[in-house]
């Protein structure tokens, strides 16, 4: 018989990035200490989807000695934060009206491959492009494009098969905040947002439901929504310690 999988989304709204992965940070823990000790009386956490969107940020991934002290000031002197990460991939920007969605979830329920996980994460965001019609691929080069030009961007960690960081789609963000960066390291290519390839409006609120059913069927899950207090409750830094 067939595992019955659920996934739990919360919905964090508008959020600082660092506020965001606080808490990718301690529901990992929490999940990687029950596997540790399975009779702690450390709260269950079940995989959980977080989305939300943040405030102007660009964020580098493990590579980052790359990127010096004067570039990350030149960066922040626009207007934005800068963190540096321990996810894969290189430099990319983050803000209003892009779809944040960081799945911390084990693979042992699902696949046991990092491989296997950034592939279903590509499949889920070309289906949700192609419910809006818009025709995505991917390409030898990381993230999701749209001809020549990147639509979301994928950057992950993996311990014991527990996942943290995850993707980011373009809905109606400015990008002319990926004017200051090579994206990901890529040269030579350019951003796009649903927004720009419809040319309409496209709202992270209209594509989330689109996004959450894609994940459903992508990875054969349940996803059901969970509240922030519950969140608050399993993700309570004590808890984890």
């Amino acid at each position: 018989m067939a595992m019955h999988r659920t996934v739990s989304y919360v919905q964090l709204g508008r959020i600082a990035y660092h506020e965001a992965l606080q808490i990718q940070t301690l529901l990992k823990r929490c999940m990687l200490d029950k596997i540790r000790s399975p009779r702690t009386s450390r709260p269950e956490v079940q995989d959980t989807l977080l989305i939300c969107e943040h405030e102007p940020v660009y964020t580098v991934g493990l590579r980052h000695a790359d990127y010096l002290a004067s570039e990350e000031q030149r960066l922040r002197e626009l207007g934005a934060d800068f963190h540096r990460t321990n996810r894969g991939g290189l430099i990319t920007f983050h803000g209003p009206g892009q779809l944040m969605a960081y799945p911390i979830i084990n693979l042992a329920h699902y696949t046991k491959s990092v491989r296997w996980y950034i592939s279903q994460l590509e499949r889920t965001i070309i289906s949700t492009c192609k419910d809006f019609g818009i025709a995505a691929t991917t390409s030898p080069d990381t993230g999701v494009w749209v001809n020549d030009n990147k639509v979301a961007a994928i950057g992950i960690q993996c311990s014991r098969y527990i996942t943290m960081h995850g993707l980011s789609l373009n809905c109606n963000t400015d990008l002319s905040w990926f004017e200051h960066i090579v994206p990901c390291g890529i040269k030579d290519k350019g951003v796009t947002s649903l927004t720009r390839e419809l040319k309409r409006e496209i709202t992270v609120q209209e594509v989330v439901p689109v996004f959450l059913e894609a994940f459903a069927r992508e990875f054969d899950c349940s996803v059901v929504e969970s509240a922030e207090k519950d969140l608050a409750r399993i993700s309570n830094f004590e808890s984890c310690l």
